[in-house]
């Protein structure tokens, strides 16, 4: 039972006690000594004092036990990560991942990044390695509420920049659906095919990937509005490291 519990319990039971007591001494007027509830009234008084007396005694044992928690150092707070665990499975590390990018915890992702080869960003399946925007881990503390616009690429179906900055590029190419709870997930394994060439596997040859996926969310676009997000990694000394964050949809 935490402090604050602790302290309610007392507080109720010396409500319990009050509301004893005030049964216990309601005053009977006139009784006749030969009434025949008399012995069992004077009966009732009697269990109310022992109750009473039992009650006092859990409310000292519990207030003993809420100066000790007073009194206790707090408790460590929860260990920041340390990064991706040598020998953990791809999938593991990829969980772990998309939870940070859940809360757009780009601060604490970075550990996650590779450290010499960064996290390539692209807003479609097409894994374009000559303009797609690279960022180090070193630039993870500093990407979220930053004004600086990047040029991310180019929108499909009208060709214009996606001159946005990271907050708003997260919103529309990272995280625009929950895909910390995804209706499929895959391991190594393409789910979201459209018109664009699908070239994670060319383009990261020594990379492995985990697809979160929506298969689609208003009926009358039979699937045609799902959603991917697709987190690359590479070995390096034994553990998975991002490489690449590519977000999937359907193109014209």
């Amino acid at each position: 039972m935490t402090g604050k519990g602790k302290l309610w319990t007392v507080l109720i039971l010396v409500m319990a006690i009050s509301l004893a007591g005030c049964a216990g001494g309601t005053p009977v007027e006139n009784p006749s000594q030969d009434s025949p509830g008399l012995e069992a009234l004077q009966q009732q008084i009697e269990d109310k004092d022992t109750e009473i007396e039992s009650l006092n005694s859990e409310i000292a044992q519990l207030k003993e036990e809420v100066e000790e928690l007073k009194a206790a150092p707090p408790e460590d707070p929860v260990p920041m990560s340390t990064g991706p665990t040598p020998g953990a499975s791809l999938l593991t590390t990829a969980m772990e991942a998309i939870d940070l990018i859940e809360d757009m915890a780009m601060s604490d992702l970075d550990v996650y990044v590779h450290p010499a080869k960064g996290v390539r960003f692209s807003p479609y399946d097409y894994v374009d390695l000559q303009n797609d925007i690279v960022i180090q881990a070193a630039q993870f503390q500093n990407l979220v509420n930053s004004p600086v616009v990047y040029n991310w690429g180019e929108f499909d179906g009208t060709g214009d920049p996606i001159n946005m900055t990271f907050d708003d590029y997260f919103d529309r190419f990272i995280y625009d659906v929950d895909f910390a709870n995804p209706e499929m997930i895959g391991n190594n394994y393409k789910i979201g095919m459209g018109n664009i060439i699908n070239n994670v596997d060319t383009e990261y040859p020594n990379g492995q990937f985990v697809e979160f996926h929506f298969t689609g969310f208003d009926p009358q676009y039979q699937g045609m509005d799902w959603r991917s997000l697709k987190l690359v990694f590479e070995d390096h000394n034994g553990a998975w490291y991002l490489v690449g964050i590519i977000h999937g949809e359907w193109t014209i």
